[in-house]
């Protein structure tokens, strides 16, 4: 895997072994974010199931104000702080260490704590057979947690191509959906009416 553009482009990134964690290929990254394009400089992004990180390091090589991680995976977590280390990164990212759910719920009604920040994007890519996770996260974010995300802001979904989401998560409405290949992108907006494309 490498960082497909910005200030760390063509570096190489390593991904965990095995099958239990799925990194997002260079070609549908970059086609994420030539969609995200003019809104990752100085956004807030929130990479959850965030595996290796690439996702995540991608949007700060593009000029993200800063990245928060949520991994539970030990192999991942060790991955995702070397491909940091090797960018040299120190800064501008936060790792949170545990389930998504879990964090998640910490911002939603009778949760222990409000968001410090909020996010303008928000990617999600739990493995691909972790079906349920898609509904329970989703819901979440259109739903109990849905004061994380920053007025306008946009939830990705990584997911099967043949394997479909709903158009609607609570607030949250699927505004286009992109195909490539075996994968696919559901984009959410809060307040959305429904699909544009």
């Amino acid at each position: 895997m490498r960082i497909i553009a910005g200030e760390f482009r063509s570096r190489t990134l390593e991904a965990p072994a095995g099958l239990a964690t799925r990194p997002t290929g260079d070609r549908l990254r970059e086609t994420l974010f030539n969609v995200l394009a003019a809104r990752i400089a100085s956004a807030n992004f929130l990479d959850l199931y965030a595996g290796s990180g690439a996702v995540g390091m991608e949007a700060l090589s593009r000029g993200a104000a800063g990245v928060d991680f949520v991994e539970q995976g030990p192999a991942a977590l060790k991955v995702l702080r070397a491909n940091l280390a090797r960018l040299g990164l120190t800064a501008g990212f936060r790792i949170h260490v545990g389930s998504v759910g879990t964090w998640l719920r910490r911002f939603g009604p009778g949760g222990k704590q409000g968001p410090s920040q909020v996010f303008e994007v928000v990617f999600l890519d739990p493995p691909y057979d972790a079906v349920q996770e898609y509904a329970a996260t989703l819901g979440l974010l259109g739903g109990a947690s849905a004061r994380l995300l920053a007025p306008g802001g946009l939830v990705i979904a990584e997911h099967r191509r043949k394997e479909r989401l709903d158009e609607r998560y609570g607030t949250l409405g699927r505004t286009r959906l992109l195909e490539q290949g075996d994968a696919a992108l559901s984009f959410y907006a809060a307040g959305s009416a429904g699909a544009a494309d």
